[in-house]
This record gives C-alpha cells, sequence and structure tokens, in this order.
C-alpha cells in the first residue's frame, strides 16, 4: 500500500517544476517582503515601501524576460495538468507585470493625498498580479477558480480601500454581491461539466475530468448533451460578468466611479484582459465543440455590449463614470475578435494586440486623472479638465493622446488595435458586427472629443482645471513613454511581435 501512495505522490509530483512559474513566486516573495519592511523600517522611511514595491516588479520583469523557462513560446504543461503555458500565456504574464508597476506608479500618486495605509495597497496589486498570471496558465478548472478567487477576493479590498469615502464603500459592497454572485455562476456551471463528465456511463477515460484537454475530447462526443451546454454557458455568464459584457455590466458605472482612481485603472485594463484570456482559451479549447451555439450567443452579447457601452457613455459628465461606460464598448469589440478567434486561428492574437494597445492608451488616461484628483477623486466630471491644456499643456497632451487612442484615430496605436479585430472579423464572416462595430466607433468619437474640447476649447469664462501638483521628472518620463509607444505602434506596428 506503501509503495502504491509512493507510486501515485511521484507520478504526481513528476512534472512539477517550479523554474516555470518563478516569475510568481518571486511576486509572492516581495508582496511578503513589504509587509516585512513596513515592520522594520521607520515610519519616516515608509516612503521608500513604494519604491521597493514598483522596482522589485521591474526586477521580476527583468529575470521573467530573460529566464529560459519563461522565454520560450513553446507549449508546455506542468504540475499533472493543472498549468499550460503557451506563447499567449506568457505574452500576457508580461502585460501584467507591467500593468501592476504602473498601478503601483498611480498608487504612489495617490497615497500621497490621503491618509490610508500604505503597505497593504502595494501587497493587495502584486498578490493580484501573481493571481492572474496563474489564472491564465490554468489547465484545469480548480486551478481556474483558485487563481480567480484571489484575484476578485483582493479586489474586493481595494474597491473599498478608501474607508473615509461612502463612494468606495458603495462600490465594494456592490462589487462583493455581485462578485460573488457571479462566482456562483461559474462555480454552479464547473460543477455540471464535472458531473456529466465524470459519469461513468458517459466518460471516455479515467482521467480528471476539470482538466481541459480531457473536458475538450468529451464535450465534442457529447456537444448535444443538455447538461454539457448549460454548464458550458453558465461558465461563459460567469467569465461575462468579469469583463463587463452585457447583460453583466451593471456594476461597471458605479465600481469605477467609486474605486481608488488606481484600482479603477486596474479593474479596467489588466482584469478586463485575464477575463478575454480565458474566455479565448475556453472557446478555443475545452468548448470548441459548442461554436455552434457560442458563436451566435456571443455576437449577440457583443453587438449589445458595444451598443450599450457607447450610448450610454454619450450623456456622461463624470469622467470615471464616462471611462466605465466606454470600457464596456472596448470590451465588446473584443468580443468580437474572441468570437472570430473561434474559426480564425490568428485571431486571438489580434485580441492581444488591442489590449496591449488599451494598456498603453488607458493607463495614460488614467494617470492624468490620478495626478488632477483631490484626495475625493469619486466626483470627477469634465468641467474639472476645462483648460486643462492652458494651465498644464503636458497632462493635456497625454490625455489628448490617450484618448484619442481609444477612440481609434490613426496614426494612434488604439487604431492599429482595431484594425486587426475588424479584419478578423470580416475573414470570420461575421459582416453585422463588424457593421455595429463601426458604428460604436462613430459614435465614441463624440464623447471621447467632447472631453478634448473641454480640454482643449473651453471658454476661459466657464471656469478653469482643477489644481494638479507639479509634475515631477518620473512622471514626465512614465506618461511621455505611454504617448511614445502609443504613436510609435500606431505608425510601426510590427515593433510589437505579436500578430503571427
Amino acid at each position: 500500500m506503501n509503495e502504491l501512495l509512493a507510486e501515485f505522490l511521484r507520478s504526481l509530483t513528476a512534472t512539477n517544476d517550479w523554474a516555470a512559474i518563478m516569475p510568481e513566486i518571486m511576486l509572492a516573495l516581495l508582496a511578503l517582503g513589504l509587509l516585512g519592511a513596513e515592520m522594520v523600517l521607520p515610519r519616516a522611511q515608509q516612503g521608500w515601501i513604494a519604491r521597493l514595491a514598483i522596482w522589485g516588479q521591474v526586477l521580476v520583469l527583468a529575470v521573467a524576460m530573460v529566464s529560459p523557462s519563461c522565454c520560450t513560446l513553446e507549449e508546455q504543461t506542468y504540475f499533472s495538468g493543472m498549468i499550460h503555458q503557451t506563447d499567449v500565456t506568457q505574452i500576457m504574464r508580461g502585460f501584467f507585470l507591467i500593468s501592476s508597476i504602473l498601478v503601483c506608479y498611480l498608487g504612489k500618486v495617490y497615497l500621497a493625498k490621503q491618509t490610508l495605509p500604505r503597505t497593504e495597497f502595494f501587497h493587495l496589486v502584486i498578490i493580484i498580479a501573481a493571481a492572474m498570471m496563474l489564472l491564465v496558465q490554468s489547465a484545469n478548472f480548480v486551478m481556474l477558480f483558485v487563481a480567480l478567487e484571489a484575484v476578485t477576493v483582493a479586489f474586493y479590498v481595494l474597491v473599498a480601500y478608501c474607508r473615509t469615502s461612502t463612494f468606495s464603500l458603495e462600490a465594494g459592497l456592490k462589487y462583493l454581491i455581485l462578485g460573488a454572485l457571479s462566482s456562483s455562476i461559474l462555480l454552479f456551471g464547473i460543477v455540471l461539466l464535472y458531473g456529466v463528465a465524470g459519469n461513468p456511463e458517459m466518460s471516455l477515460s479515467s482521467g480528471d475530468s476539470l482538466n481541459f484537454n480531457e473536458l475538450q475530447t468529451f464535450i465534442q462526443m457529447h456537444s448535444d448533451n443538455m447538461i454539457v451546454r448549460i454548464g458550458a454557458i453558465l461558465v461563459v455568464a460567469g467569465m461575462c460578468f468579469k469583463i463587463g459584457a452585457v447583460p453583466f455590466q451593471i456594476w461597471v458605472p458605479d465600481v469605477y466611479q467609486g474605486a481608488p482612481t488606481p484600482v479603477t485603472a486596474y479593474l479596467a485594463i489588466a482584469s478586463k484582459a485575464a477575463g478575454f484570456v480565458v474566455l479565448l482559451q475556453l472557446l478555443t479549447g475545452p468548448f470548441i465543440g459548442l461554436s455552434e451555439l457560442m458563436i451566435p450567443a456571443l455576437s449577440l452579447i457583443a453587438a449589445a455590449t458595444i451598443l450599450f457601452g457607447n450610448f450610454a457613455a454619450v450623456a456622461q459628465r463624470s469622467v470615471k463614470r464616462l471611462m466605465g461606460l466606454s470600457g464596456v464598448a472596448h470590451a465588446g469589440y473584443l468580443l468580437v475578435g474572441v468570437v472570430a478567434a473561434i474559426t480564425i486561428p490568428w485571431a486571438q492574437y489580434a485580441v492581444i494586440f488591442y489590449l496591449v494597445t488599451y494598456l498603453l492608451a488607458s493607463f495614460a488616461v488614467f494617470g492624468v486623472m490620478a495626478h488632477l484628483a483631490g484626495p475625493d477623486d469619486a466626483n470627477q466630471e469634465l468641467e474639472h479638465y476645462q483648460n486643462l491644456a492652458r494651465n498644464h499643456p503636458f497632462l493635456g497632451g497625454v490625455l489628448a493622446f490617450g484618448l484619442g487612442s481609444l477612440a481609434g484615430i490613426p496614426p494612434l496605436g488604439g487604431f492599429i488595435g482595431k484594425l486587426f479585430i475588424f479584419i478578423a472579423a470580416f475573414q470570420a464572416g461575421l459582416y453585422g458586427l463588424l457593421g455595429i462595430s463601426v458604428l460604436g466607433v462613430v459614435i465614441s468619437i463624440y464623447y471621447y472629443f467632447g472631453w478634448v474640447r473641454e480640454v482643449y476649447f473651453a471658454n476661459p469664462a466657464e471656469g478653469v482645471t482643477a489644481g494638479a501638483q507639479p509634475l515631477r521628472g518620473c512622471d514626465r518620463l512614465v506618461l511621455g513613454a505611454l504617448v511614445v509607444a502609443t504613436v510609435v505602434i500606431g505608425i510601426y506596428p510590427a515593433v510589437l511581435p505579436i500578430i503571427p
């Protein structure tokens, strides 16, 4: 009996390679190190915590870029099928690290205006980054759900982090309730799939029915089974909540407005990206046998998401709610790419390219918002940006470039990102979705350039922009780098070797 147990454990750990997840391990150690540093450093030196968080992650990013186990673009499976690494997952690991570094930078700007704990903020941001990196590498529903809940629970805390703000506390409560509901839907779908795939009368093998490869084979053989279809639909519905797609978008405007600006940026960019990559992996992996069901259902969701997000954003005067609703519209464009990827393999790279351009433009916009916001950053209106270009030309320029890229104006990166998505939709025969997407872009120009109008063309008698602290050299460097990267990618997309 002992020999059988030993043999089982040996086979279970035969594929364990801790070097394959070294960046995630380093991030976990860094997060713990921040808590230890807070206990050791005197209160007057607590400002070093933010620097340690930022430069520690820069070091992790450098290690990930040179490590052979992290740089390989070959498909590899580790930890008994729990972790599956591909070229897409390797790109996204860098994506989440860069997002976390920029959120920590915005957090440093935000917390300088607050009397809130600092170390715990950076600790949670880093933990979320590590969890999202593991999430997109998941090849088993157990791993997927555990990593997803690690991300979600940490976000519950961060959304309500400004405990002195009723907006932040309200946003945290709404996100908690609706997030728990979406997790329940997702878990119920997983349970249904596990139950039906584990049925001895239907199962193809004695393997793990929660493993994506095993489940893909099973679903292809039983794609007409009602329980299989319901389980898959519930799983996709749970992921649609995470990306803010209709009809699961109701939480987005309130949570984006109430959450601290760095957390809003993290939700809008990194959390959304993680949801889309997982959705891509599910639809092109275990659920590929249900493409006849998924393509029309997700096409309808994508069309509704584009139209709702754009039309709802037109009347907004709160810039954080405007970014939230425009983010819903961007989720619709990305869903078009996801639907196209079911039949056009290269479309998944178009989605990744779009996410990179969205990261650069959105962090540029949120960076300006973080610098202009006062201690209570929930109430940021378009009126607060009147004559920004006159009073702070650099911030006005950064905001204009960021908004222009989000609107898809050439020659900025956002235009190329949308172009790749539209080409993929055309090749996939999604002509109706393509027409709705173009309509959505036209509508978005109205509200994005309405914001630019306040920045550049407001009547001086109408008011002046909210005051901003003088920018330091590192502030100009970070925001300027985002703008330069947006322009370079727009003019020369090959600098980002994602599209094969």
